[in-house]
This record gives structure tokens, sequence and C-alpha cells, in this order.
């Protein structure tokens, strides 16, 4: 993967965390609150910690994207290359979705600790020290209490979804490519 896609790709994770963190903080924090809802939970954290409160994990999101993607799509290329290399032909839209399955769960593996990170400062209570949004610290923390088991939980659900978000994903992106390259060569 050229180095252009790849920062192309970071700075595109760095814009989409700008959505992407407010929803997952309200999402995670209603996942641990039995009796509050949405809005309450919304609505608490403007009240009890302002815009920032919505923002806390950003960081620790940001440095958890931005690596994913790093291992991903470079791990899914060089899959379907080879893949195409052993076949003698490009690989079909199925076949790249296989191999983008294997690349994100790979990649969701080898980012967990900072998944575990993000979440742990994501519903800290405020003004904790995890709350801070230092990642080393959290990550520290969670070695020092619950060792390598704390930085991989969640490990496999986290690896089956993404895997099959990568097969969804990277062979619905495939095909469409491949359509719309079919198109333009069709086209006068």
């Amino acid at each position: 993967m050229p180095v252009k896609h790849m920062l192309a790709a970071s700075a595109g994770e760095v814009v989409a965390c700008l959505i992407r963190v407010p929803s997952e903080v309200v999402k995670q924090r209603a996942q641990v609150s039995a009796s509050s809802g949405t809005f309450h939970i919304f609505s608490n954290i403007l009240c009890q910690e302002g815009i920032q409160g919505l923002y806390r994990g950003y960081k620790s999101t940001v440095l958890r994207e931005i690596p994913f993607s790093l291992v991903q799509f470079p791990l899914w290329e060089s899959l379907k290359a080879l893949w195409s290399w052993r076949q003698d032909h490009v690989v079909d839209s199925w076949q790249s979705a296989v191999c983008g399955a294997f690349a994100g769960g790979f990649a969701a593996a080898v980012t967990t600790p900072l998944d575990v990170a993000k979440t742990r400062i994501m519903l800290a209570k405020a003004g904790s020290s995890p709350a801070s949004g230092n990642v080393l610290s959290a990550l520290h923390g969670v070695w020092r209490t619950r060792g390598l088991s704390g930085l991989f939980a969640g490990v496999f659900p986290r690896m089956a979804a993404i895997s099959l978000g990568g097969f969804i994903f990277l062979g619905a992106y495939d095909q469409t490519r491949s359509f719309l390259l079919e198109l333009g060569r069709e086209s006068p």
C-alpha cells in the first residue's frame, strides 16, 4: 500500500473519530448503565463534563484506529496478491472478502490492548486518573491489575466482529470497484 494511501487513510480516521467518539462514549456508558436511557446519558455527559466529556477517549481512539488501518489494509493487499499469484489470476470478490476477514481479524487482535485502554478511558469516572486520557497509563494500569489477559480482554469477540465486518466491507468494496471499472471500460 503506497504511503500516500496510508496517510490518506490515517487522515480519514482522525476526521471520522470526530463523529465516532461521541457516539462510542454514549454507547459504552449506556451498555454499563442498565437504568439510564441514551438521551439521559448524553445529557448527563454534557451537564457534568461538557463537550470534552463526549470526546473523552478521542486520542486513544485515534491511537487505536491508525495502527489498525496500517495493519489491516497492507495485509489485505498482500493476501490478495499472494492468492492471485498462487492461482495465476486476480482474486474474485469473495476471495478478496476472505482476505479482508483474515486481515481485519489479525488487525483486531494486535490492537486489542489499545481498544482496552480506549474503553477504560471512556468509561472512567470523571476526574479520575484514567479519565485523563493517557493511553500508556491506562495500559500500565490494566497490566498491573490484570496482566496480559487483561490487555487482551475481549479479543475473540472483537476478532469475530471485525473479521465479519472485513469480509462484508472489503468484499463489497472489491465487488463495487470491479463493477465500476468494468462500467468505465464499456463507456464510450
